[in-house]
């Protein structure tokens, strides 16, 4: 100890720049890094804070139009607002605790009020340029790594006024990173639905809302499968539109000046008390609360001054004030909801009715299933789940204040070989296995109740710890891990198949994943690759030369323990299940799992094709 304390002397006392210290502590600043498989990588957020500050133009009232350019690994976002004023372009963007929103009365109610966003961007990435244009005059200015690199001179120009930012991550932080196109496409979307009239170019593509969170929920539900039409309800400060669908659970987006907030935070509770207030109120009866939000889909929009965050990444909100004179945001949205909502039912007497009957459906599947799920919970702890079906974690989400908890995972896996492998070779403290017995049931079309009376279904609910939705989740990430063949390919399909139709929020909220593993190994003496199609296969033959070995993996069991941890630790590879816009679950469901329809007959051909041509190639 003595030896120790001899080294802790003024000497071990060190002052980061700001600038180092965002690059020392990223995650500080933008969250988990990440390769952009998930969407709520860092690199994101780097986008998220340059539009951000092209929004907050917008909002203020200056610009209709915003210009996009994403490549896998380049940004580019022109605005034409007023511009960064020109004295001050480098500052804005280099300089910690500098910007034009400290002014209230320049940015009333903007969501980025700390000076840091930009600056972390530029930080962050290997080249940063940006360049503002007033009244004529142009300013630009080039940076690496948040340093300087070139300081342009004023230039004449007849451009019109606004900001251009163009960035490329460092991929010395954010390893083998590519940008998502279905992640970029719902970001972008959102900020479309939040500002009405605004005009987002975007890679080619125009985005461009007309009724705000109306048109999001019309994106987001198959108008057949709602229960009644979309209530869409505004205020000056608030937005708010709802229905209900025939699927379970709810389903909610939320935002706080125009930031969306994943993980909900004092507003969203606030909007789910309100609706369940407002409905007992108005019906006159004390529905119990998981049957009035149960199949619910909302969205809520507020707007505050100096909102307050849980985390630099803005993706809980935390405020309980308004303002500094306004009410508190639980009684803003209650006040509201009770009003509007209630003046509405009385309004729309179908609607009323329709969401009544909606109600008391839920109450009764409720009664019905309340036997068997005692039951089957009882059967839960006997089964001891936590010693034969789950080998557990020690960090999990949504319990632990660690922030490794935003890497938590349960791998599904199905065989003891494969469970066995990835068993030995995670990470005990964020890495979950859950084992099948052989193939999961098929459950599409069938009640939840065949949740609780199926053993391996009812384990795998409680395993996760969302049987009453999501806020007890215990894993960020839950990834389908299966064998690359026929079989792997259909017990996935039966998985997908069993969250879909009972926990669509597990999936819409982007927490499951599909495990890549290696379809080769190609090896000499010296060497050896891991290849995960015939194109990276042939690379890496015509790399090594001279016949090398060429192992061809069957299944997850014939990779051994050591060879997993190649796969499932930082250089994992793992495919996000993304729902797109204008699918909606049901039909999704209906297409894979349903009666063979012509459409779903040809795609079974032609990929059955493709699957025998790579197995003759294989083999041959």
């Amino acid at each position: 100890m003595a030896e120790l304390e001899h080294f802790y002397d003024e000497d071990s006392i060190r002052s980061l720049e700001p600038r180092e210290h965002i690059r020392l502590r990223p995650g500080m600043y933008i969250g988990k890094l990440g390769d952009g498989s998930s969407p709520d990588d860092g690199i994101y957020i780097l986008v998220k804070e340059v539009i951000d500050n092209s929004i907050d133009e917008h909002v203020m009232g200056n610009g209709k139009t915003i210009e996009i350019k994403i490549s896998d690994h380049k940004v580019q976002v022109r605005d034409y607002g007023r511009g960064i004023p020109l004295g001050k372009v480098i500052d804005c963007v280099s300089k910690i605790n500098t910007g034009g929103k400290y002014d209230s009365k320049a940015f009333q109610k903007s969501v980025g009020l700390n000076g840091v966003g930009t600056k972390a961007v530029n930080a962050l990435s290997s080249y940063f340029k940006v360049q503002s244009v007033r009244e004529g005059q142009m300013k630009t200015a080039e940076f690496e790594r948040g340093v300087l690199t070139t300081d342009h001179k004023l230039e004449e120009t007849s451009q019109r006024n606004g900001t251009l930012t163009i960035f490329t991550p460092d991929d010395t932080i954010f390893k083998n990173f590519r940008f998502n196109p279905d992640y970029l496409e719902n970001q972008i979307w959102n900020y479309a639905y939040l500002n009405a009239g605004l005009t987002i170019n975007f890679n080619g593509k125009k985005f461009y809302s007309e009724k705000g969170l109306l048109d999001l929920l019309s994106h987001k539900t198959d108008a057949e499968s709602l229960r009644y039409p979309i209530i869409h309800l505004k205020g000056e400060d608030i937005e708010l539109a709802l229905t209900h669908g025939n699927e379970y659970g709810e389903e909610y987006y939320s935002f706080v000046n125009g930031q969306y907030t994943t993980m909900g935070g004092t507003h969203l509770a606030a909007f789910r008390e309100a609706v369940v207030k407002t409905v007992r109120d108005f019906y006159k009866k004390d529905y119990d609360a998981a049957d009035i939000r149960g199949s619910i889909i909302g969205a809520i929009s507020l707007r505050v001054q100096e909102p307050v965050f849980e985390s630099q990444t803005k993706t809980k909100l935390g405020s309980i004030e308004m303002g500094p004179d306004g009410p508190a945001v639980r009684a803003y949205i209650n006040d509201f909801v009770k009003e509007h909502l209630d003046n509405y039912l009385h309004k729309h007497p179908d609607t009323a009715n329709e969401l009544k009957r909606r109600i008391e459906q839920s109450e009764r599947e409720r009664k019905d299933m309340a036997g068997v799920k005692k039951l089957a919970n009882q059967r839960a702890k006997k089964a001891n789940l936590h010693n034969r079906k789950l080998r557990d974690c020690r960090l999990h989400f949504n319990e632990d204040k660690d922030e490794r908890n935003l890497l938590s995972t349960l791998f599904i896996t199905e065989g003891d070989s494969a469970s066995g492998s990835i068993t030995k070779s995670r990470n005990v403290d964020i890495e979950a296995v859950f084992s099948l017995r052989g193939k999961p049931l098929n459950c599409f079309g069938m009640k939840k109740k065949v949740v609780y009376e199926n053993e391996e279904l009812n384990l795998l609910q409680h395993a996760l710890n969302i049987e009453e939705g999501l806020e007890g989740l215990r894993y960020n990430r839950v990834v389908i891990a299966t064998d690359a063949d026929v079989d792997g390919m259909h017990i996935r399909l039966l998985l997908l198949t069993f969250f879909l139709q009972f926990f669509p929020d597990l999936v819409r909220n982007g927490h499951v994943y599909i495990l890549e593993t290696p379809l080769f190994r190609v090896r000499n003496k010296k060497e050896t690759i891991y290849c995960y199609n015939e194109t990276e296969k042939q690379e890496a033959i015509n790399k090594l030369g001279k016949k090398p070995e060429i192992t061809r993996f069957k299944g997850l069991g014939e990779i051994s323990p050591d060879e997993f941890g190649k796969f499932i630790g930082d250089n994992i590879k793992l495919k996000p299940v993304i729902l797109q816009k204008d699918t909606t679950i049901q039909k999704l469901l209906t297409y894979y799992m349903g009666k063979n329809t012509p459409d779903r007959q040809q795609f079974i051909i032609e990929n059955l094709r493709i699957e025998k041509d790579i197995v003759e190639e294989v083999y041959a």
